[in-house]
C-alpha cells in the first residue's frame, strides 16, 4: 500500500456532507451545493451542542463535540466552520478544529489539530500533528495537503520532526482472489 493510496481515501469524510455536493444536515439552514448529485443513500446527520448561522457573512458553525455521520464515516470535532458563497447554495470551504478525527468507510482514520476544505481547488489540508493511517500503515507530518482532483498528496514536516511513514507489505491475492477489505461494519466510528 502506498501513502498515496492511505491518504487518498480519507476525504470522503473530511467534511463528510459539509463539502460541496452534499446535502445540508435536516432541520439545518445549509442548502445543498448547486446542481449538486449526491450519491449516498443515507442522509447527512450532525450532532453538535450549538449551530450558529451567520447569514449576512455566510457562515454556519457547529460547536461542541461535533459529530457528523454519514454512510458508515464519521468525522469528530470541537468546532466545524462552513463557509458559503455570496447566494448561500455552495460551500465554498470547511474549517475544523479542535481534537480532528475522520473515520472514512472502509476503516481509514486520519487525525490532526486542524482541517480544512476548499472546494474550488478540491484542497483539503491536516495541519497540526497531522496523521492517516490503516490497519499498521501510518503516514505523519505537520502538514498534509491533499490534492483530490490530481490524486496527489504532499505531507511536510515542522520544525522539529521530519515526514514519517511505515508500510507493511502485505500479499494482495489469496487462493488466486484479490484479498478481501474490511467492510464499513468492521469500523468503530
Amino acid at each position: 500500500m502506498t501513502a498515496r493510496a492511505v491518504l487518498a481515501v480519507i476525504l470522503v469524510t473530511l467534511a463528510p456532507g459539509l463539502a460541496a455536493g452534499q446535502p445540508a444536515p435536516k432541520g439545518s439552514t445549509l442548502p445543498p451545493a448547486a446542481g449538486a448529485a449526491t450519491k449516498t443513500t443515507q442522509p447527512l446527520t450532525v450532532d453538535s451542542e450549538k449551530m450558529e448561522r451567520f447569514g449576512k457573512e455566510g457562515v454556519v458553525i457547529f460547536s461542541g463535540n461535533v459529530v457528523a455521520r454519514r454512510d458508515n464515516a464519521v468525522q469528530y470535532a470541537d468546532r466545524v466552520e462552513v463557509y458559503l458563497d455570496e447566494k448561500g447554495d455552495r460551500v465554498l470551504r470547511t474549517v475544523s478544529t479542535g481534537s480532528v478525527r475522520i473515520i472514512t468507510k472502509d476503516c481509514r482514520t486520519g487525525t490532526a489539530q486542524r482541517a480544512e476544505y476548499y472546494d474550488l481547488d478540491q484542497r483539503v489540508v491536516l495541519i497540526g500533528n497531522a496523521r492517516v493511517w490503516q490497519e499498521d500503515n501510518v503516514v505523519s507530518g505537520d502538514t498534509i495537503t491533499i490534492f483530490i482532483s490530481q490524486d496527489r498528496t504532499i505531507v511536510e514536516g515542522g520544525k522539529q520532526d521530519r515526514v514519517k511513514g511505515i508500510f507493511y507489505a502485505k500479499d494482495d491475492k489469496q487462493d488466486g482472489q484479490p484479498a478481501a477489505r474490511r467492510t464499513a461494519e468492521a469500523c468503530k466510528n
